[in-house]
């Protein structure tokens, strides 16, 4: 309970330091800073992990730094994703910040009630280690299929479905997910925006959750890997927005690790895969991916 304790005063500090003194108002995050925010929150994870690898041992040290970069991998996915939300709703550049990190706490909460289901089904029920390894494969052999990540936030179901029972008005009002006029309470493209990434981050967690619950069981350590990598993902988008589209073999890359992790969990129950071996996979096949994409552009050019 102590090191819950800790965790969860650590990661509020930094949120709240995030959002109360770095982003108090509205605007538009430079480069520099979204690299220098993304490197504070590697940093923050990497002494986290320092932490756990001194108080609990070498085997859980590895098990939260495969279980980071599985996650922060996979995230990186999900930038695509806000992309064409945000271009698609037509969220200002200066807005979007609040946008992500008023999702945080939602995707905090649904991750947490994932990883704690995932868990106690694989503690009692031990045949859903096949099921979720199953997801993973079907869905690392899906992202390798043209026009299988392509989505329309208008026509998500929970944004068709705000639609209905709010006005929506057509113009943005800074910051705000709701204005009153004319005595009526109207929600904002701001609240579609929000909407849209909250419902997105239950589907990302469908693919995640079982990504990390592969590399361990331990409830503490799968949760915080996916905390550090959700928080980093904020500050992340904004340093990466315009680069990851360049990547070409981005998403191959992604499949293949979700199908290690996959088959790791499938095999794993008669030919366990140390802990080791799935950090130098894991690793390798992202140093791969981004090599191999560096070098084919640098060969068009």
């Amino acid at each position: 309970m102590w090191m819950w304790a800790i965790f969860g005063l650590g990661v509020a500090a930094a949120v709240a330091l995030d959002l109360g003194v770095f982003h108090r108002r509205a605007r538009q995050i430079s480069l520099a800073l979204a690299l220098l925010e993304t490197s504070a929150w590697i940093a923050l994870a990497l002494a986290f992990n320092s932490w756990i690898y001194l108080s609990r041992g070498h085997e859980a040290g590895l098990q939260f730094l495969t279980g980071y970069i599985v996650e922060k991998s996979l995230s990186i996915d999900n930038i695509f994703v806000f992309v064409v939300i945000f271009r698609a709703l037509g969220v200002p550049a200066e807005s979007q910040h609040r946008v992500l990190y008023s999702g945080v706490i939602g995707a905090l909460v649904m991750r947490g009630a994932f990883i704690l289901a995932g868990v106690q089904l694989l503690q009692h029920f031990r045949p859903v280690v096949f099921l979720f390894g199953a997801i993973l494969l079907l869905t690392g052999g899906r992202m390798l299929m043209p026009g299988a990540r392509e989505i329309s936030p208008e026509k998500n179901w929970l944004v068709r479905l705000v639609r209905r029972i709010a006005p929506v008005t057509n113009e943005f009002h800074g910051t705000k997910f709701w204005v009153k006029e004319d005595k009526t309470w109207n929600a904002t493209p701001m609240f579609l925006a929000l909407i849209a990434v909250e419902a997105m981050d239950i589907v990302f967690a469908v693919d995640s959750v079982p990504a990390v619950l592969a590399i361990t069981r331990d409830s503490f350590i799968a949760y915080s890997s996916n905390v550090f990598a959700i928080l980093g993902l904020r500050a992340m988008y904004f340093a990466l927005a315009d680069v990851l589209p360049r990547i070409r073999f981005l998403h191959a890359g992604l499949a293949a690790i979700l199908m290690f992790v996959g088959g790791k969990m499938v095999i794993g129950e008669r030919w366990p895969i140390s802990t080791d071996v799935s950090l130098a996979v894991v690793a390798g096949i992202a140093a791969v991916t981004l090599a191999t994409s560096l070098l084919w552009k640098k060969r068009e050019e």
